[in-house]
């Protein structure tokens, strides 16, 4: 149930927060992976060109080395290929970015393409849902290369080395599928029962209720996604499908859940043990039912997906290129920066724009003042160079789950060390220009965000309620039967869970934008609210549903 009450009408125009912008949050689960794997891949390539005396070349391999920071929430057999998929998108955009800058010294003509890319990026990393660090890499390594003076006899060469630390990176981020082959598949079923436990606490009458109910359905959608993105059934992803069913239940009845259970097996599941064992009555046995029907389904084409994009597209091409050219007009040497940080800051709707570019402000601020302190000891070894470095990339892994900013502390004096690699600039040069384009490309671009609004969020929702109404007639067609097809009801059961996880973040999306028509707000509560009552219906005629006391 969403937390507005139906009669509540939204102004068109919205309030931007202040209030726990900068909150800092827990860490991720698994924060250490990507800052290890930060390490472990950008570590061997510096270190090898540092002992051959060719460090001005570390800029074309850490952006092979980055991609190992991608893909750690997927399994390891879709793991291999998104991986594939980031390294050639990495490499691609260097290489389009190195062409044109032995082709053109013009700073307006770069900045030009470098806004386009940085669309492009944006765009691709949503619709394939890559998840984190999402398109900021690819925009850092891409903007910051089309300014690398640079020959065509180069191009080769240097892509060359990109592809290199590439396929290390590939090899890093596959490494761990050796110790626990079954890891992100676990991880994502904790989460998924960690949050329906803290939903089930609520017992459905605490205030933070339908906070806690869209926290887990999202969780629990996660996890069937991890789930069916891992292919074959073996017996050990049967025994967390079980588990991510009991985590469907409790959001049926939370009542009747034992939410310590359910913590239980999520600290479980988080070790190296045996999977917690989650038994189902005996009609429920083979039904982890629609998950070949799902398995089967067509996934929408990347065309489809890209159609909703086509704002975030705009408002990012716009607002990088008048980052960048504010940028040039200010005579800063390096308008790159402007442009990535105008980039960083697009997210689903203005709201979120305007938080994350409050927090990018905060980061860059306090790294800038970092890197002040760093900068002598950097600038006496380039052993010490390169060991900052590392240590920076690690601490940008490791806090950015925390909140946003302060994984910038740590990413802004990593930038700027990068820049030491082809020889030492004066530390003052350096932090004014990062300044400077840190406020450009925060105001520049935020404005273009507003200016660029997003009218098809109203339409979007329509559509979202419309598919709620009908998996919710379906599911509930099957319940009236006398004996429904248990594969089929099964099917319907996670399409209507699956409708109102996207009912509720396009909500909340479409809630967040600056200036557009009112949203059916009254219809988006009546909708999850009967949908809900559908979901249980299914849960009983399935036999999920248990009291607690009853519970094996």
């Amino acid at each position: 149930m969403s937390s507005t009450s139906p009669n509540s009408r939204p102004p068109l125009v919205r309030r931007l927060p202040l209030a726990g912008v900068l909150r800092v949050g827990r860490p991720s689960g698994i924060w250490f992976k990507p800052a290890l794997s930060s390490v472990a891949s950008v570590g061997p390539p510096n270190l090898a060109l540092l002992a051959l005396g060719r460090l001005d070349l570390a800029i074309y391999t850490m952006a092979g080395s980055m991609c190992a920071l991608y893909a750690h929430n997927r399994p390891y057999a879709t793991r291999a290929r998104a991986l594939v998929w980031v390294v050639l998108g990495m490499v691609g955009g260097l290489a389009i970015a190195l062409v044109s800058a032995s082709l053109t010294t013009n700073a307006v003509v770069l900045v030009t393409i470098g806004a386009l890319m940085a669309a492009v990026q944006k765009v691709l990393c949503e619709a394939t849902r890559i998840g984190p660090p999402g398109n900021v890499v690819l925009t850092f390594i891409s903007s910051a290369s089309l300014f690398a003076p640079q020959t065509l006899g180069q191009v080769p060469g240097h892509v060359g080395l990109a592809l290199a630390a590439g396929a290390w990176a590939w090899i890093v981020g596959m490494a761990p599928g050796l110790i626990r082959p079954h890891g992100p598949e676990r991880r994502a079923t904790a989460q998924a029962l960690s949050t329906a436990a803290a939903h089930a606490a609520t017992r459905g009458t605490a205030d933070g209720h339908a906070r806690t109910r869209a926290a887990a359905a999202a969780a629990v959608q996660a996890a069937w996604q991890c789930l069916l993105a891992s292919g074959a059934r073996p017996a050990t992803r049967r025994a967390l499908e079980r588990l991510v069913i009991r985590a469907e239940v409790a959001l049926t009845a939370p009542a009747d859940t034992d939410p310590e259970r359910l913590r239980l097996w999520a600290r479980e599941l988080c070790g190296a043990g045996r999977i917690p064992r989650a038994d189902h009555p005996e009609t429920a046995l083979d039904e982890l039912l629609g998950v070949d029907a799902e398995l089967a389904a067509p996934a929408p084409s990347l065309w489809r997906r890209l159609g909703p994009l086509a704002p975030i597209a705009v408002r990012t091409a716009i607002g990088c290129a008048l980052a960048g050219y504010v940028s040039l007009a200010l005579g800063v040497g390096r308008p790159y920066w402007a442009l990535v940080t105008a980039a960083s800051l697009y997210q689903a709707n203005i709201t979120l724009t305007w938080s994350r570019s409050i927090q990018r402000v905060v980061g860059n601020i306090v790294g800038v003042l970092v890197f002040a302190a760093i900068a002598p000891l950097a600038q006496a070894s380039q052993v010490a160079l390169v060991l900052l470095c590392l240590a920076c990339g690690f601490g940008a892994e490791a806090l950015i789950s925390r909140n946003y900013w302060l994984g910038t502390v740590c990413v802004t004096p990593m930038a700027l060390l990068i820049t030491e690699f082809t020889g030492y600039h004066q530390a003052g040069e350096l932090i004014t220009d990062r300044f400077l384009d840190t406020i450009v490309g925060a105001l520049v671009g935020f404005v273009a965000a507003i200016a660029v609004t997003n009218r098809r969020a109203g339409n979007r929702l329509e559509h979202a309620l419309t598919a709620v109404d009908r998996a919710r007639e379906l599911a509930a067609r099957l319940v009236a039967q006398p004996h429904p097809d248990a594969a089929a009801l099964e099917s319907a059961r996670r399409g209507l869970a699956a409708a109102l996880v996207d009912l509720r973040a396009t909500a909340d999306a479409a809630a967040g934008e600056w200036w557009q028509r009112a949203l059916p707000e009254e219809r988006v509560v009546l909708a999850e609210q009967s949908a809900h009552r559908t979901l249980a219906a299914v849960a009983r005629r399935q036999g999920l549903h248990k009291p607690a006391a009853t519970q094996d």
